[in-house]
């Protein structure tokens, strides 16, 4: 096997190879998501609506298969995923807008480091810059362009991208429309709540999400039942039972 992609201590791994990190990512990724200005091409096949925690998992088997591979198969990943797009853009006879590439690499860092603290503690500047440059890796293998230099740079970028990039649309209604019914009123409200906890304030104020949430001082009694081992049993009283299995997998040790 080659060499890893990510070093087996980074904290790429630790963020990545936890459920509860894991599942905060995308509960972020899953309101910035819909206000992308690009968010049709998400809706061209169809499978994003009919199904949006399959795709959820789809995409975190993707990262974890990047993070936790070997050079060569990391990189064979990036390419199946670069491959996937290209084959989409072919199908609509349109090219995906550079922009939403780079949002989407904005968001994975973005996400990332706000989970990480959410969860755990704040990160440091040499943590932060690793996960920079684990998806600047990521993005220059897809051949992105305008791939900031640096974290400082990034920090720049991901401001100005924010602010005119993203727009409430009747995507956006309709997809959460399909949030709702896959999820269930209470699981729904739940997300809300979690998106709250972790979205930067401009996602929040487009999304009306709370500004204050109740989730705060849920999340302290979380971590003490994580610490007595108890944080799978309220995983799988609080998430969808039919996605037990690819719940449990998310945990990579």
């Amino acid at each position: 096997m080659s060499s890893p992609f990510v070093n087996n201590d980074s904290i790429v791994r630790k963020i990545w190879g936890n459920a509860d990190t894991v599942l905060l990512i995308f509960a972020g990724a899953a309101a910035e998501f819909p206000l992308n200005k690009a968010v049709d091409w998400l809706y061209y096949t169809g499978r994003l609506p009919a199904d949006p925690l399959g795709r959820l998992f789809s995409t975190v088997q993707y990262a974890q298969q990047i993070v936790f591979s070997g050079h060569e198969e990391a990189l064979a990943a990036i390419d199946r995923i670069t491959a996937i797009h290209k084959a989409v853009e072919a199908s609509r006879g349109d090219k995906i807008p550079d922009v939403a590439y780079l949002d989407v690499l904005f968001m994975l860092i973005d996400y990332s480091i706000r989970s990480a603290e959410l969860m755990g503690r704040k990160l440091n500047i040499a943590e932060k810059m690793e996960i920079f440059d684990v998806f600047h890796r990521v993005g220059s293998r897809m051949g992105l362009k305008r791939l900031p230099p640096d974290y400082e740079r990034w920090l720049i970028m991901r401001s100005a991208y924010l602010q005119p990039n993203l727009l409430r649309s009747t995507f956006t209604e309709d997809l959460y429309r399909q949030y709702k019914r896959h999820l269930g009123a209470i699981r729904y409200y739940i997300l809300l709540q979690a998106q709250a906890m972790v979205a930067p304030a401009k996602v929040r104020k487009l999304l009306s999400l709370p500004s204050l949430t109740i989730l705060y001082p849920v999340l302290l009694a979380y971590k003490v039942f994580r610490i007595l081992k108890f944080d799978k049993l309220i995983k799988a009283l609080l998430l969808p039972a039919a996605y037990k299995v690819q719940i449990a997998s998310l945990d990579r040790g």
